[in-house]
């Protein structure tokens, strides 16, 4: 064990009992490489983080260029920066019309927090609704609209006037009324195992909400910015929202997360009271320099308009018996397997073999293939022939 794990194990907080523990030193486009100069594929992206790869060299320029300007300079919100401003106009020029305004934050949960907030502030009301197997980050407003039980347990009490229907049922929107704040939910699930909703179902919710003045909150932290073969998944089903929530990928690669919603809906939030909601580093000057010079890197390229080729030839080349299933939209995708063990000893074989997939919170028995929206066909190919050969040689062993 080299010193640094060392260290990593005793000084760092664990998010789990057993974490990877990869000693990664560099990253470039879709590969890691770890302290002993062996090479990985990532096909997570960090979580659909890394949408352009690792290290592209026109962010890393924006962020050098703004670290010479300055860093933080203020509290979010206060002084006129132009990173800032030049990435919300840019933001809210590929929403629908009515989403025009951003509130810079630092994550993902922090955008389901400052939305939740905005949707009770402007109506009054206090019920939030989502849905089963949703995952909307673990800060505590985040935990309460999460849609599992073993992992809000410990934490509760949580927020109250919570309620959680099924994802899918078109019969369940029936328990959004007019005590209804908001309601939460993600367009594609992604903790549960990339679920896509049929369209009737999407179309029925906003129908719901609009009948019942209940607002609309779309978390596109984890569809948004491209993964889908969108650049939003909302484009897909044709729902407008009235808040959306971003983040992951959002910052090229640095902590970055936002909500939009109408300037109207969103200026409840400046006054009675004043500052009701704050952030000291949200929309870091850093962060939205290296978030626009993505953004305007994946629109000039149009890596996202690829996506829906290299989803079709994962599904033409993922076969094998073991596989009863391939979901999801774009380069968002799950191979169910059907089988939790088995899940786990592909994802353990492919890292072993210099592939790097993953699980879902919500679905065990599913493999993540989230690669970044840059992988060429050549590496599409070799990744697959890596995870099938991994199935064929757990299988082959029982």
């Amino acid at each position: 064990m080299t010193n640094l794990k060392k260290d990593f194990h005793g000084f760092l907080a664990q998010t789990s009992k057993t974490p990877v523990s990869l000693e990664i030193i560099s990253a470039k486009g879709l590969w890691l490489k770890d302290v002993k100069g062996k090479k990985y594929l990532d096909l997570i992206s960090g979580i659909a983080v890394s949408n352009l790869g690792h290290g592209n060299p026109e962010v890393i320029k924006a962020i050098k260029k703004q670290a010479d300007r300055h860093t933080h300079i203020m509290v979010y919100g206060e002084y006129i920066q132009s990173k800032q401003v030049q990435f919300a106009k840019k933001i809210c020029s590929l929403m629908p019309k009515n989403l025009n305004s951003v509130y810079f934050v630092n994550s993902g949960s922090e955008a389901v927090e400052g939305a939740l907030k905005l949707a009770k502030r402007f109506t009054g009301r206090t019920e939030i609704i989502s849905f089963k197997n949703a995952y909307h980050g673990s800060t505590h407003g985040a935990l309460s609209v999460m849609g599992d039980e073993v992992l809000k347990i410990p934490f509760r009490p949580l927020l109250p006037d919570v309620r959680i229907l099924p994802y899918n049922d078109i019969a369940e929107l029936k328990n959004i009324t007019e005590k209804t704040a908001c309601v939460i939910i993600e367009p594609i699930q992604g903790e549960g195992g990339t679920i896509v909703p049929s369209t009737e179902f999407l179309k029925a919710l906003e129908k719901q909400c609009k009948k019942t003045k209940t607002l609309l909150i779309l978390d596109e932290i984890q569809t948004g910015f491209g993964r889908t073969g969108k650049l939003f998944a909302l484009e897909h089903f044709g729902v407008i929202p009235d808040i959306i929530t971003i983040g992951k990928a959002m910052g090229g690669g640095l902590p970055l997360g936002g909500f939009v919603a109408n300037r109207k809906i969103m200026q409840t939030l400046s006054d009675n009271p004043p500052l009701g909601h704050i952030t000291t580093f949200g929309g870091h000057p850093l962060c939205c320099a290296a978030g626009l010079a993505a953004l305007e890197v994946l629109l000039k390229d149009k890596f996202h308009k690829q996506a829906e080729k290299k989803e079709k030839l994962f599904r033409t080349l993922l076969k094998h018996p073991a596989i009863k299933e391939i979901r999801g939209k774009g380069l968002m995708m799950a191979i169910e397997l059907n089988n939790e063990k088995l899940c786990k000893n592909v994802i353990d074989k492919c890292l072993k073999k210099g592939i790097i997939v993953d699980w879902f919170l919500f679905c065990p028995t599913a493999m993540r293939i989230a690669p970044p929206l840059i992988i060429k066909e050549k590496e599409i190919k070799h990744a697959c022939s890596v995870i099938v050969s991994a199935i064929k040689e757990i299988t082959s062993n029982k």
